[in-house]
């Protein structure tokens, strides 16, 4: 696995990590919820190799390296389409591929659809578009978020090393995960404690339900409002292909094409599963 060059960006609130040559063509890498740039570490090479290209992975706000949200303020998915914007305008880029995964295809599907002038394709892994909360649930919704913003604030949890937070991440996360899979995530979110005990970077505020979501059909009509190629490289044990509204989602889009490959939700980080990620991608730029 090839590790990426640090980038700095937008004057140090963003992060990053770069593959490639500076002078290549740039795609920008937008992970997932809780993840980071090094949910790109083993695609990121094989890409740069087939393609010619250069690969920026982002750390969104309060992930990674990147740095938190200032005060006590939420995160909304609309907020990480400015950490996008800053780093293409950061990265002297008008246009540009997007790459991502999960929550990360909601920001760059959001964005495609706002601003197609800035989005060249989309090449989205088990994710399309974001999650919605239909409209008579919205009271509800805002009820979660009000009462999780008005409660302390967990502290990060602290581990011993870094194979006992690779453990957790595995035993806890959100999605299926295997240690291997998982480690380079963890590795780049670890902090060391002055006891010499390790934390993570994620910062906890990111663990609040989101007191507004879209409804499906604004969810719909973003969708329908991407005018570049878009390629969905699905995992046969993914999230996105069970989801009751994926074929809808699908069928929204106007230029798709979808790959469905064996592997979890983070098939393009599984090291049995990478590189078919990467030739059905390569295919699909053909």
């Amino acid at each position: 696995m090839s590790r990426g060059a640090p980038l700095p960006l937008a004057e140090g609130r963003l992060a990053a990590l770069a593959w490639g040559e500076a002078s290549a063509p740039t795609w920008l890498a937008l992970h997932g919820w809780l993840d980071n740039a090094a949910s790109f570490a083993r695609l990121a090479p094989l890409l740069v190799e087939r393609l010619g290209i250069r690969l920026v992975a982002l750390d969104f706000s309060g992930h990674g390296h990147s740095r938190h949200r200032p005060g006590n303020d939420d995160y909304a998915i609309w907020d990480y389409c400015h950490d996008t914007l800053d780093a293409l305008n950061e990265l002297g880029l008008e246009r540009a591929p997007l790459l991502a995964h999960s929550m990360g295809a909601g920001v760059s599907c959001l964005l495609a659809a706002a601003m197609p002038e800035r989005v060249e394709s989309l090449t989205l892994i088990d994710g399309l578009g974001v999650l919605t909360t239909e409209a008579e649930h919205a009271p509800q919704q805002l009820r979660k978020g009000l009462r999780a913003h008005r409660r302390p604030t967990s502290s990060a949890p602290r581990y011993p090393d870094s194979e006992s937070a690779v453990a957790a991440r595995v035993a806890g996360g959100v999605t299926p995960i295997d240690a291997d899979t998982a480690r380079p995530l963890v590795l780049r979110n670890l902090i060391e404690d002055r006891d010499g005990h390790l934390a993570l970077r994620t910062d906890p505020r990111l663990l609040r339900p989101s007191p507004v979501r879209f409804t499906p059909e604004q969810a719909e009509a973003m969708l329908s409002a991407i005018r570049c190629p878009v390629l969905c490289v699905e995992g046969e044990e993914g999230i996105f292909a069970a989801r009751p509204a994926a074929r809808k989602a699908r069928a929204a889009v106007a230029q798709l094409q979808r790959r469905v490959l064996p592997g979890g939700h983070h098939l393009h980080l599984e090291p049995a599963r990478v590189s078919a990620v990467a030739e059905a991608i390569v295919v699909g730029r053909a």
